[in-house]
């Protein structure tokens, strides 16, 4: 079996080998190294090969994203799971996923694999962030030829929200498979497969119209 081997970068010892004793009890996670600033983790990236990046986004006088960035001009293509960051920045440069400290050993577990899966992990609270940054955004047009309908973009809220179809169609009142029908044409008017990239492409979106 293939582990996932994960890179641990935070700032707080006692953490870091908490966290990393509870990575290593389980059976497809190697944890490779662990460390605490951006300069240990880009030598780390270096040296050793790594799939994952646990990153925390408070490393004391440095963030997790400046260690974000420079990995990605180094040209490293992994993928990052991160703690206690702001939601929409965070994906917006990439991160697979965002889970809280106080998160249960089974669920960050559960973030992991999801990530490695090409998925979007997101906790309550970051859904919530997303949401509010959705209302306090323009509707979502990526292609100004083809814009998003008032009810895809009901849609897509629902999304964001992490809630099923039949949910989202109850919220509309309108059936489930009207619901489905408005998920193809989003998926197809940003040329993505699954929620979870859905997700990811409407986020960069909102973050490049911010720039």
């Amino acid at each position: 079996m293939n582990k996932i081997k994960i890179l641990l970068v935070d700032d707080h010892a006692l953490f870091r080998e908490g966290l990393s004793r509870l990575i290593e009890s389980e059976r497809d996670f190697e944890m490779v190294a662990h460390c605490a600033s951006v300069g240990e983790a880009t030598n780390i990236l270096r040296q050793k090969s790594i799939d994952l990046v646990l990153l925390d986004y408070d490393l004391g006088r440095e963030n997790g994203f400046e260690f974000i960035t420079r990995a990605r001009k180094l040209g490293y293509e992994v993928r990052f799971l991160m703690s206690d960051a702001e939601s929409v920045q965070a994906l917006g440069l990439g991160v697979g996923g965002i889970f809280l400290k106080h998160s249960s050993p089974a669920l960050l577990a559960q973030a992991i694999r999801r990530v490695m899966a090409g998925e979007t992990w997101l906790d309550q609270s970051s859904i919530q962030a997303l949401i509010e940054a959705t209302r306090r955004g323009e509707p979502h047009e990526p292609d100004a030829r083809r814009p998003f309908t008032e009810r895809e973009n009901q849609v897509l809220q629902g999304v964001f929200e992490g809630l099923t179809n039949k949910e989202i169609g109850a919220r509309l009142r309108v059936s489930e498979s009207s619901v489905k029908a408005a998920l193809q044409q989003l998926f197809q008017k940003t040329g993505v497969r699954t929620r979870s990239q859905l997700v990811r492409i409407a986020l960069e979106e909102r973050m490049d119209r911010r720039k």
